[in-house]
């Protein structure tokens, strides 16, 4: 079991900078606007006071050392999904790696984005509030995607 946790934690570290490479490439060729993680990071740092829900993150109390917060809390949860899939999908599949796990479960983690973070930030549920809630929901799919692309690769270059 802690060979699948720490294999886990690496698969989850690659996905996520694999996500982070697709974030360069949005910004460099389509124009895209780079994630902001130092609002991330406000928006995990006012959790220990436990507020969860914010009309808008950007209007609550800043904090110092939010953006590395925000960093650290963005690679925390990478590496905390790279671990949860080595443990359901198990020593078979870390063993041979196949797309379609790492995918599906790419694509179950939007919903933390969606129901939690999003409107975590202020910005509704599934970017709702936002001015274009399709365009942030088909990118978060893209972006989702590609770490799903990440944990299978890196699954793949560890086995």
């Amino acid at each position: 079991m802690l060979e699948l946790i720490w294999r886990g934690a690496i698969i989850g570290v690659g996905a996520t900078l694999a996500m982070d490479i697709w974030a360069v490439i949005l910004t460099t060729v389509f124009r895209q606007p780079r994630p902001n993680w130092a609002l991330v990071g406000r928006w995990f740092y006012h959790l220990k006071s436990g507020r969860v829900f914010h009309d808008t993150i950007a209007d609550a109390e800043p904090y110092s050392h939010e953006l590395a917060l925000g960093w650290f809390s963005h690679y925390a949860v990478g590496i905390a999904y790279g671990i949860m899939l080595a443990l359901l999908a198990g020593a078979a599949w870390v063993a041979e790696p196949t797309f379609l796990p790492a995918w599906i479960w790419a694509i179950v983690t939007v919903a933390a984005g969606w129901f939690l973070l999003q409107p975590g930030l202020g910005l509704g549920w599934a970017a709702a509030k936002t001015p274009n809630p399709t365009k942030v929901r088909a990118l978060n799919l893209a972006a989702h995607t590609v770490f799903g692309l990440g944990l299978w690769l890196t699954a793949l270059l560890i086995r």
